[in-house]
């Protein structure tokens, strides 16, 4: 299977939507392979279908002057941050030729970053049993919230590389009172070039996925 690569560089998030809803219909009607669309966003906090505003715990007035936005969207799962130092993915997909299952997935999602952390950086990632995303210990390096229609895929996953892990303290991340949230640099110690691990996520994607990357230099 064939799959397109496009990067954009920092977008907001009303556009990476609406791109999302554009590739997605036309993998509909097959104009397009399945694609997977990398992007970066300024700070937003992104609300799932079993989310809630509850969950952000500092004031709008707040948000508003650390630049910070808030979006109501409809992918699965609570409360997560995207902002700059994240790389964000959004895999356009017809799982009709993949498997129509949504728990495979996740799992698949999840599988590509506990194998790129492990064989890149020696970093033991995990699953943690009832929740989703990648963990390192207690701490989340990687959020994942999906959404399908007509059995094609979009939303996605965010990789923490080196966010400002501040804002993160700003709400109760995907709800869960009793886990912290990590990234790449946290646990390194040291900066890691973005370009260099984004080659490496669509190397990994690709693998779990079983796909051949036709391009991703756009």
């Amino acid at each position: 299977m064939k799959l397109d690569v496009i990067k954009t560089g920092n977008i907001d998030y009303q556009t990476a939507y609406n791109l999302q809803l554009d590739l997605l219909e036309k993998r509909k009607n097959n104009d397009i392979n399945d694609t997977l669309l990398l992007v970066e966003h300024p700070p937003v906090f992104t609300i799932g279908t079993s989310g809630t505003s509850d969950n952000i715990t500092v004031s709008k007035e707040f948000l508003q002057n650390s630049g910070i936005g808030v979006f109501e969207t409809n992918r699965g799962g609570d409360i997560t941050y995207h902002g700059p130092g994240q790389i964000v993915g959004y895999p356009i997909l017809k799982l009709k030729n993949h498997k129509k299952d949504l728990h495979w997935l996740l799992r698949s999602y999840e599988e590509v970053f506990i194998r790129l952390l492990k064989e890149e950086y020696d970093i033991t990632a995990e699953r943690i049993k009832g929740l989703t995303g990648v963990w390192v210990g207690d701490e989340k390096i990687t959020a994942i919230g999906v959404g399908v229609r007509h059995w094609i895929t979009y939303h996605g996953f965010a990789f923490n590389i080196n966010p400002n892990l501040n804002h993160f303290s700003y709400i109760i991340p995907c709800g869960i009172m009793d886990k912290g949230v990590t990234s790449l640099k946290k646990i390194l110690g040291y900066e890691v070039e973005e370009k260099e691990v984004m080659k490496k996520v669509i190397k990994y994607f690709a693998e779990v996925f079983n796909m051949e990357v036709l391009n991703d230099e756009r």
